[in-house]
């Protein structure tokens, strides 16, 4: 049993020196400018199930540089997934937007939802879990303070405090919820066609219903056979062909 252990404790740091080293060879070809070769090395270690936002931050960096629009803005978006806080991320991606083609104008929605996402939405589900654990951690500083004070006015205001810090978990805990359920709901993809039309309905033969071009950011509704049902921010609606986008998650 403890040679198993040994052997997969061996495997898995081989592995870990193998990807380090494609890493920073590939960060090396990049500082050279030899975008290509900086993006294959990083394709590779992505082939080897060694994800990280550096990488996909770094591979999108690389296409960027090549002029290379739809798997520039995929990788920023894979950064973002798996770091949503990662601030070079965003303003890169920003950068590798301006040069798609499509200017597509969010169309500001209503109702109760939409006012809550708004509300919530600016954290990360696993910032606003953190939230809750830090008041988690206030409440029992507060409930220690209640405990030992002498007087029943500093034991009220320890009271009162331990209400509203646990006030604050409730509404954490319930805002991550939220804002999870309603990104699990949320399934972005790019289109890597350089332009496609899309259709009104599932068939090649059906109406065109507008076009798409290259880096174009859509969320998959449905899916039927080789077509994919998506919605865009002004809340168009049709039929792309699954060969023609990337999904993002």
């Amino acid at each position: 049993m403890k040679k198993l252990i040994y052997i997969l404790i061996t495997i898995l740091l081989t592995q870990a020196t193998v990807a380090q080293g494609a890493f920073e060879k590939a960060n090396a070809l990049y500082r050279k400018g030899n975008y290509a070769g900086a993006a294959q090395e990083y394709e590779s270690i992505l082939k080897g199930k060694k994800e990280s936002a550096e990488v996909y931050f770094n591979l999108g960096n690389a296409y960027y540089k090549m002029g290379k629009i739809a798997p520039s803005v995929y990788n920023f978006e894979k950064a973002l997934q798996l770091d949503p806080n990662n601030k070079d991320a965003q303003i890169n991606l920003g950068y590798a937007k301006k040069m798609t083609i499509d200017n597509i104008k969010e169309v500001p929605k209503v109702g109760f939802s939409k006012m809550l996402y708004n509300l919530t939405g600016a954290y990360h589900y696993n910032t606003w879990a953190w939230i809750a654990v830090g008041f988690a951690f206030a409440f029992l500083a507060m409930f220690i303070g209640y405990y030992f004070a002498g007087s029943t006015l500093i034991k009220r205001v320890f009271f009162f405090a331990m209400f509203v810090m646990l006030l604050v978990i409730v509404i954490s805990v319930l805002s991550a919820v939220f804002v999870k359920s309603v990104e699990n709901n949320q399934h972005p993809a790019i289109v890597f066609a350089e332009v496609i039309a899309v259709k009104s309905e599932p068939s090649q033969n059906s109406e065109d219903a507008f076009v798409l071009h290259e880096g174009t950011k859509v969320n998959v509704l449905e899916t039927v056979d080789n077509w994919k049902k998506i919605e865009l921010a002004d809340d168009s609606v049709g039929w792309i062909e699954s060969s023609a986008i990337k999904e993002v998650k």
